[in-house]
């Protein structure tokens, strides 16, 4: 039997993934190297402290913003993964038939289309719908968000319900189970790591958004990635690193949890 191919054992392989690996991980360990320098300096460093992060600690404007970008990250993850549910039972749970595969790129439109552009036209609507009920608040921001992190929570989804046996939930339909009892008792509990993984995602991409953030946010509603790109715009210190790394922290605990959740789920 002729050995199949594996990337892995080309030449070269172990030693290209060091490089890239290094690459992109070597900008992040700066950062957070700096964020523990005792200058006011981030090139030069002076020696270890934890002053950035009780200065970013007492600044009251980042403690806002970080509150509001969970806020907004937590109602936007959550709808996001309900519809993302709905759609993913629409669409697998049903024989092909013309304008299904339509429906699937329709549903992950977000991920093909630049971010740019879905920021630019949010903007435009959201703008005209400002103007006529005179509302200006956080909703622009959940339903732009909740939009954008639909397919993040959809894919993963759908790849649980495609992975799952359905033999379980016609063995419910046989034994008189309604629909919503099959899906309740049988098909909920399968499906449950795949919305945790599409909940998970959907928050992470909230989270950290800045783009679309950026283009719909009224005044006065900085999230916290918002709230870093125009301090970086006015000055540069390493509070901001201090700040990127506790975010970063974050960001590895929520993914850590979610994943030991799931598996244990699974």
């Amino acid at each position: 039997m002729a050995n199949r191919f594996d990337v892995r054992r080309q030449n070269g392989f172990v030693s290209v993934a060091m490089v890239c690996f290094f690459l992109l991980y070597l900008p992040i360990a700066t950062l957070v190297v700096y964020a523990f320098n005792d200058n006011d300096s981030i090139v030069i460093w002076k020696g270890f402290s934890l002053r950035w992060f009780h200065i970013a600690w007492n600044n009251g404007l980042v403690i806002e913003a970080s509150i509001r970008s969970f806020q907004i990250a937590a109602v936007a993850a959550m709808l996001a993964t309900i519809t993302a549910t709905m759609a993913a039972l629409a669409t697998t749970r049903t024989k092909p038939y013309p304008g299904l595969t339509l429906k699937y790129a329709f549903i992950n439109q977000p991920l093909m289309v630049p971010e740019i552009v879905t920021a630019v036209a949010l903007l435009i609507v959201f703008s005209r719908i400002k103007i006529w009920t005179g509302y200006s608040g956080l909703g622009y921001l959940v339903a732009a968000h909740t939009a954008f992190c639909i397919p993040f929570a959809y894919l993963p989804i759908r790849a649980r319900l495609e992975s799952m046996d359905l033999a379980l939930e016609t063995a419910a339909a046989d034994l008189y189970a309604t629909k919503w009892k099959t899906f309740l008792h049988v098909t909920l509990p399968l499906l449950w790591p795949g919305i945790l993984a599409g909940l998970m995602l959907a928050f992470v991409v909230s989270l950290d958004d800045v783009v679309i953030t950026e283009f719909v946010k009224s005044g006065g509603q900085d999230t916290l990635p918002t709230y870093m790109l125009g301090q970086l715009r006015r000055t540069v210190t390493p509070e901001v690193n201090a700040i990127s790394t506790a975010f970063l922290m974050l960001s590895i605990g929520i993914v850590t949890a979610f994943f030991f959740i799931s598996r244990k789920r699974t």
